[in-house]
């Protein structure tokens, strides 16, 4: 055998031989919990689906009768178009924003990229029943059209309604990624196309946008999930004929049994995967590398006058659509009366007294669930992160897939399965409490949806540690436990809270999982309620006052996560200096 291959050897017996007993169990441990409420739940969903309902045989009937069913293929498609169209609308609001801001030099381009990600803290089913009360059939903007022009435009029906709503809120997935990518093009490839003669919307068409193509189809591929996955905002608006209402009903109204709702819950889960994987296709075998680290990004220059109030007037329309949820949610929320008119006939804070009275426990719910949702996920990803940058644990990376792997499991389809798999288990000591419903579930089930989160915020914080600092502990006489207590945890503190902070805005107003696992109201968290009051015209003044309520709540742990993230910045960037 030659010196290599014994070297390699060596190293392999040496990696074995440093993974310690107890790396070994939190790593068990860690795989136990994704296997029992993450893959358990999906496969028996997916079992379910090929499963014959009479004999319990394996079988292909269930696709069958589904692609054989018109109102499943009709759904289907709807949902297709509607994630379609959502992308290329959002791409309309996302492409000037990001554009603009990257390219020109002007004021307030900073704020109009924080507002252009506002609409993101806003659960969309929320932002769906102020959109009608501002661009609806009877709402301010036809109704002025009505009075003024005579006519209305049908903003919000049918599928309308859905992909304006689901535009706006997601846009920002693409404003982000697709404004990064704007960021790290290569200052030197676009001044060569420009010596060349290229210029203006050729410039862009041919190496601007292509050299950017990486962060837009990032962007766009997040967006068609989300769309395609999202629940609330059809039914609120009274669109059915979708794959994630039809799951939903199918399984409420016909039950458990019914191998339907199992059937759509399959092709959710694999149309969620195709889309990550015709993202990945498109960039394959392509280069978009920079030639200097960074790229410089392109080179800003001045606009003219008419070009500057030509770019501040799109922009200002594309901020006043984007920004309509908040409009419409706040106006709501005072409102005695709005009904045919353009603005509310009165004002009044009853709504907010109503809900801190009457309601408070959907606020209180969602501060205990949405908190050890949080705390379960960071503890989670600290140790994964650990095991996978510090450890060497044979098979450690698929601890970060599996984890990761909850991203493409849409809520209702987990929902779906835990109802499957729990429910015929009862919690002891509490006779007649199925464990499917039960709130420590739901937590759990939450917590699962956002692992990937908080998994990637603790991952970069500790890649941002040495190890050298563990080894000195060490040789210290420090245990390992000790030093990644005393030392590790620590110094990964803005990132673990970070991720804890994300953690607990998403969970805080996550909906299609608690939609199928919620029974009482006593249990329920302030997602259900919202999507409760909204329901009826009486309760649409509470639920939006409800809706603010969340906003700013969402919006607070956003402001402190970034508070966070820049002070670690921020001291990391001093530490070099202190020695």
């Amino acid at each position: 055998m030659s010196t290599t291959a014994n070297a390699r050897l060596a190293g392999l017996r040496f990696d074995l031989a440093t993974a310690r007993p107890g790396q070994a169990l939190l790593a068990l441990f860690i795989a136990s919990f994704l296997i029992l409420f993450l893959f358990v739940p999906v496969l028996k969903v997916v079992h379910v689906a090929f499963q014959d309902r009479a004999t319990g045989a394996l079988t292909l009937v269930n696709f069958i009768d589904f692609f054989q069913t018109d109102i499943f293929i009709r759904s289907f498609w709807n949902s297709f178009y509607v994630s379609a169209m959502s992308v290329v609308l959002a791409t309309l609001f996302a492409l000037p924003l990001a554009y603009l801001t990257s390219r020109f030099e002007f004021r307030g381009a900073v704020i109009i990229q924080t507002l252009g990600v506002i609409p993101l803290i806003m659960p969309p089913f929320i932002g769906a029943v102020a959109m009608q009360l501002l661009f609806g059939r009877n709402g301010t903007v036809n109704l002025l059209l009505d009075q003024h022009f005579g006519f209305k435009i049908p903003f919000m029906e049918g599928l309308n309604g859905v992909i304006f709503v689901q535009s706006i809120h997601y846009f920002p997935f693409i404003l982000i990624n697709l404004s990064a990518a704007l960021r790290n093009i290569d200052r030197a490839m676009e001044e060569a196309a420009q010596n060349l003669g290229a210029s203006g919307f050729r410039l862009f068409r041919k190496v601007v946008f292509p050299l950017a193509m990486p962060g837009y189809i990032a962007g766009a591929s997040l967006v068609f999930i989300k769309v395609f996955d999202d629940l609330a905002t059809p039914l609120l608006l009274n669109v059915n004929q979708m794959l994630a209402p039809q799951a939903y009903l199918r399984i409420t109204s016909a039950g458990l049994g019914d191998p339907m709702g199992y059937v759509i819950s399959v092709v959710l889960v694999a149309c969620s995967l195709l889309a990550l994987w015709v993202s990945a296709l498109a960039m394959k075998g392509k280069d978009y590398a920079t030639v200097q680290r960074g790229g410089g990004g392109l080179s800003k220059r001045r606009m003219r006058p008419w070009e500057t109030v030509l770019a501040y007037a799109v922009i200002g329309i594309i901020l006043l659509l984007v920004l309509a949820p908040h409009i419409g949610l706040t106006l709501l929320s005072f409102a005695t009366v709005w009904s045919f008119s353009p603005l509310p006939d009165g004002y009044t804070l009853a709504h907010y007294q109503t809900v801190m009275v009457e309601s408070n426990q959907y606020i209180r719910n969602t501060l205990v669930y949405a908190s050890m949702a949080g705390l379960i996920d960071v503890v989670l990803g600290t140790a994964i992160a650990y095991l996978v940058l510090r450890t060497k644990l044979v098979g450690r990376r698929w601890l970060d897939y599996g984890a990761m792997a909850a991203l493409a499991v849409p809520g209702v389809v987990l929902g779906i399965g835990y109802l499957r798999t729990f429910y015929d288990i009862e919690v002891p000591f509490m006779e007649g409490q199925s464990l499917a419903t039960f709130w420590l579930v739901l937590v759990i089930a939450l917590a699962v949806r956002r692992l990937p989160y908080a998994l990637r915020a603790c991952t970069a914080a500790l890649q941002q540690v040495s190890a050298s600092l563990e080894e000195a502990a060490e040789n210290l006489g420090a245990g390992k436990l000790r030093t990644v207590l005393r030392i590790v945890v620590p110094l990964m503190s803005g990132g673990i809270m970070a991720g804890f902070i994300t953690s607990f805005a998403t969970a805080a107003v996550e909906l299609s999982a608690t939609m199928m696992l919620v029974q009482s109201t006593e249990d329920a968290p302030l997602a259900y309620g919202l999507y409760v009051f909204m329901q009826s015209a009486a309760g649409r003044g509470p639920g939006a006052a409800l809706g603010v309520i969340a906003v700013l709540l969402v919006a607070g742990c956003t402001f402190i996560s970034h508070l966070i993230i820049e002070r670690g910045k921020a001291g990391r960037a001093a530490a070099p200096d202190s020695h």
